[in-house]
């Protein structure tokens, strides 16, 4: 077997999100591997578990569809970003029908159980495509909404996958990165390691916004940060943080809390080309 030689640059250019491409493979094969072989969500399995675990996200989808609810009103074509088995695009179909909507995850074995979804809730999403986040193969300009659910903090690449959505987005549309879990600079290291304890199979990570909205606006995109200490789906002790968070809003600003970014791109904006 050939040794990889790892890259002398970094792919990303800020320090918290500075990774090389070898390790970009081995985070991204830790994600194909969960989807074709954990027992609760790879393609054949039709664990109840999974099912009422996602109908308890969908509580938080709701109240945040009501919160962006005339972004995805105004947008004809929708594509969502690191769906897994796509179950929130199953959801907007089922809400906003005239849509196009496109569903896309790295993992295809993921992407197989949208089937399952579509029974569920009743719709037919309207195409299904297997993808990193920074090479979503759509044309230039043709897509009004990209939105993902709780997965931005998979991408690990975050400047490629910004590039690709202002390059994908048209004029005047919005992305809408939706409950994630974000910190400072500072928190960045500890929050990181407390949130891959609690789930050690997938990688995570922890968005710093900082750094997000200085990537999206040196690519050309307006960002918006949008806390969102929610009190939905907590457990006990987190309810209590969350609560404190929302008593004390400067707060929310220091400490890691759960936040939607917004990214708009202006019209008239040429299509973005990466060297």
């Amino acid at each position: 077997m050939a040794r990889i030689r790892r890259s002398a640059q970094p792919i990303e250019g800020l320090d918290a999100y500075a990774v090389d491409d070898v390790e970009l493979a081995r985070l991204q094969e830790r994600e194909l591997v969960h989807w074709r072989e954990n027992p609760q969500e790879r393609p054949e399995s039709d664990s109840i578990f999974t099912i009422i675990n996602k109908f308890g996200d969908a509580i938080i989808l709701f109240d945040l569809l009501r919160r962006y609810g005339h972004v995805f009103e105004r947008a004809g074509s929708m594509l969502e970003l690191g769906a897994g088995q796509g179950w929130a695009s199953c959801i907007v179909k089922h809400l906003f029908p005239n849509a196009h909507v496109t569903v896309t995850d790295i993992s295809a074995d993921a992407l197989a159980g949208v089937p399952k979804w579509e029974r569920i809730f009743g719709v037919q999403v309207d195409e299904v495509r297997a993808c990193r986040s920074y090479e979503i193969g759509a044309p230039d300009g043709s897509v009004d909404l990209i939105f993902c659910f709780a997965s931005a903090h998979h991408f690990v690449a975050h400047r490629r996958t910004l590039a690709e959505i202002s390059r994908v987005l048209a004029p005047g549309g919005d992305a809408l990165y939706l409950f994630e879990v974000a910190c400072r600079p500072f928190a960045h290291r500890w929050a990181k390691r407390r949130l891959n304890k609690m789930r050690p199979a997938v990688p995570e990570d922890v968005l710093v916004y900082d750094h997000i909205a200085a990537l999206a606006r040196g690519l050309g995109l307006d960002c918006t940060v949008d806390f969102y200490p929610t009190l939905l789906r907590r457990r006990p002790l987190e309810t209590i943080y969350y609560a404190t968070l929302r008593a004390i809003p400067p707060l929310q600003r220091l400490l890691p809390c759960t936040i939607n970014l917004r990214f708009s791109k202006p019209t008239g904006t040429a299509p973005l080309k990466e060297s």
